[in-house]
């Protein structure tokens, strides 16, 4: 049923004008665009780098800190994807003195954890609607569909959309101890084309396609609390109002 219900929201989305009177575009050619490459070979979700795709695709890092209180708070992390008819492929790779998770529960809080997102909008000229993924260390996942503006200035959610999407986790240190000092951690993600409700069947996913995304860390390195530094691909307003900004997303091309 909230299959339905999401395909209905995108159509009104996608039109000249919303359920609310307000006009959304993203003024398409000013954004940074973000290529990923498409996968000549199978791709095994394992959290590594194992296939060569992986080397030929487009490679950028998170140069976007905030909530930095610490010399530790500001950690690396280098970001890949690829695509192909079936799947969105996501790498994550981050340095990590502290590597912390304590979320395990689906649609919980694994933000306040170290936590890797990734919020998309099919639709690249619409700013009303995004689908977001937000998984922890223990693969806990809040995905989500995010209603900017939804009813007099409020953003609202759809927690019902649980999706089907392979993730898996390398981690290269102990988790949650911090009398030592790791080394990181990498997530791999394969996000199937059909978790966007068949959109490609109106906007099908071809060499040249461009989506609106952004790609989020998450880093928590405090063993108690939760207090965590925030790292994008993209720069983002003001974080403490919301990291779900999409007039700051960038562009994913899908190229060969």
């Amino acid at each position: 049923m909230y299959h339905s219900m999401i395909i209905c929201i995108l159509v009104t989305v996608h039109g000249i004008t919303t359920s609310y009177g307000q006009e959304s575009r993203l003024s398409l050619g000013e954004q940074p665009v973000f290529k990923a490459s498409k996968a000549k070979n199978m791709i095994t979700i394992d959290g590594k780098m194992n296939e060569s795709d992986w080397e030929s695709t487009e490679v950028r890092s998170f140069n976007y800190f905030y909530r930095i209180e610490k010399t530790s708070d500001k950690q690396r992390t280098k970001y890949r994807m690829l695509w192909d008819e079936e799947n969105l492929y996501l790498f994550f790779e981050c340095e990590d003195e502290f590597i912390t998770s304590r979320e395990k529960t689906r649609d919980g809080k694994p933000y306040l954890d170290d936590c890797a997102e990734i919020m998309l909008i099919p639709v690249a000229d619409s700013l009303d609607i995004h689908f977001c993924f937000e998984l922890n260390l223990y693969k806990a996942a809040n995905d989500l569909i995010f209603l900017n503006n939804f009813y007099k200035g409020k953003d609202a959610v759809v927690k019902a959309y649980n999706p089907e999407y392979e993730v898996e986790v390398d981690i290269r240190g102990t988790l949650n101890d911090n009398s030592d000092i790791d080394e990181g951690w990498s997530m791999e993600l394969a996000i199937p084309l059909r978790a966007f409700n068949n959109l490609d069947t109106f906007f099908k996913v071809q060499k040249g396609t461009q989506w609106a995304f952004i790609a989020v860390r998450q880093d928590r390195n405090d063993a108690k609390g939760d207090r965590r530094s925030t790292s994008t691909l993209f720069p983002i307003y003001d974080i403490e109002k919301s990291i779900h900004q999409p007039n700051r997303f960038g562009l994913l091309e899908f190229v060969d």
